[in-house]
């Protein structure tokens, strides 16, 4: 059956392809607009309408505002929220009771201490992802920085919900990256780039083979 994956960062209609061919689960979008590999709201729709129904559209947004969502949501159909941002327990609560869609929040982790602070998330949340730290570098994004942590801080751990291993992932790391977490669905962008925000179909093609082996 192989590891569940999910390709974010997706502006073209190629690089979806490459996704669905290679057999992608979920599609992600990016609405934040300071990222390299955001997308509007129209030019999202025309990406998802590609999309077969069995693959999910993932749309990502960091600490958005009703407004945001609502306008978004008006023209994009989106199957789950990425909640990238700093937002609580009783924001991911909120946008899922407003929006009626299912909800999965990013977990920052650079210590023990944040994958215990995932615990505050279980009880509303549908899903986790657990992503590496940005770095406090001026140019970091709050994802898609293509940094890993420690791997190890998730060894043999439990969650009494679906969960997402994001951070740095490549095809040629993700071997590993699973044998230590045992994480059954990732979620990788800028490990299948050939630049900033450029999705490279060879490496989307690579990863999700890697992916589906093991």
């Amino acid at each position: 059956m192989g590891v569940v994956a999910k390709i974010c960062g997706i502006k073209t209609p190629e690089a979806i392809a490459a996704s669905v061919q290679g057999g992608a689960r979920y599609i992600g979008l990016n609405f934040y607009p300071p990222s390299p590999r955001s997308v509007t709201p129209m030019q999202a729709a025309g990406l998802a309408s590609k999309v077969p129904s069995n693959v999910a559209k993932v749309g990502l947004f960091v600490d958005a505002d009703d407004a945001t969502l609502a306008a978004t949501l008006k023209d994009v159909k989106l199957d789950l929220l990425q909640l990238h941002g700093s937002e609580t327990p009783q924001r991911v609560a909120e946008v899922k009771r407003k929006f009626k869609l299912p909800v999965m929040k990013a977990v920052k982790i650079a210590t023990a201490a944040d994958v215990e602070d995932a615990a505050r998330f279980i009880d509303v949340s549908d899903r986790l992802l657990f992503d590496a730290q940005e770095p406090k570098s001026a140019d970091a994004l709050p994802g898609g920085n293509g940094i890993a942590f420690d791997w190890t801080l998730l060894a043999k751990r439990q969650w009494p919900l679906p969960w997402m291993l994001s951070g740095g992932l490549t095809a040629e790391n993700l071997p590993q990256a699973i044998a230590m977490t045992e994480a059954a669905c990732v979620d990788v962008s800028s490990g299948v780039e050939e630049s900033r925000g450029v999705k490279s179909l060879e490496k989307i093609a690579r990863f999700l083979a890697v992916a589906k082996s093991l």
